[in-house]
């Protein structure tokens, strides 16, 4: 495989950017309407082990508790969203929909009894995607991709533990969890590593020998 067929594994799209900037916009006008409107929507979020608490599956990640906490989630969100559909295109809405879902209802079984909101759950389910996926793969670009990851929001993986009350470090370990498992499904799906001419050359020849 030459470096042509490598380019084209990366070629850039309009999704790339258009579906993480839109995905953060909506979280932004659902806390403006919410704000505005002066609704409590909290009570959408995921609340574990009742039937009432499975709709925070799907509506949790669109709610805040704040400005703050929004902000938090929005640019690390952006990033990863951003890496995920540019390196991982062809199964970036896989990781993404099973990921929320699998992660969501993990979260749901395991939580401590509260409303858990924010996106916070997807944020490190794509974090642990990219970071395993680059080292299961043995793929230099995508290898140099997960140091970028680990350098950016390394300090991330202490929040899966229960360092604050108000944190919901369930939701934070199982989409870690769920980007580990889903970096392993999918190793042999998207990017590969190229085996270039020059490489067959020398495996010919040590054959011969």
């Amino acid at each position: 495989m030459n470096l042509q067929e490598e380019h084209k594994q990366f070629k850039f799209s309009s999704i790339v950017i258009a579906f993480p900037l839109y995905f953060v916009l909506v979280l932004w006008i659902v806390f403006w309407i919410e704000g505005n409107y002066e609704l409590y929507l909290n009570k959408y979020g995921l609340y574990p082990r009742t039937f009432k608490g499975l709709r925070g599956i799907l509506f949790s990640p669109f709610i805040h508790s704040g400005i703050k906490h929004l902000f938090n989630n929005s640019l690390p969100l952006f990033i990863l969203l951003t890496s995920l559909f540019y390196f991982y295109r062809k199964i970036a809405f896989k990781v993404l929909i099973y990921g929320t879902l699998l992660s969501g209802l993990f979260t749901w079984f395991i939580a401590r009894d509260a409303y858990h909101i924010g996106a916070s759950g997807i944020v490190y389910l794509l974090f642990s995607f990219i970071l395993f996926s680059g080292l299961i793969r043995k793929y230099y670009r995508l290898i140099a991709v997960s140091l970028i990851v680990i350098f950016l929001y390394g300090s991330m993986i202490w929040y899966i533990l229960p360092t604050k009350e108000e944190i919901s470090w369930e939701g934070h370990l199982s989409g870690f969890i769920f980007g580990l498992l889903f970096a392993f499904i999918y190793r042999n799906y998207g990017p590969q590593p190229l085996q270039y001419d020059w490489q067959d050359e020398e495996y010919s020849e040590d054959e011969e020998e």
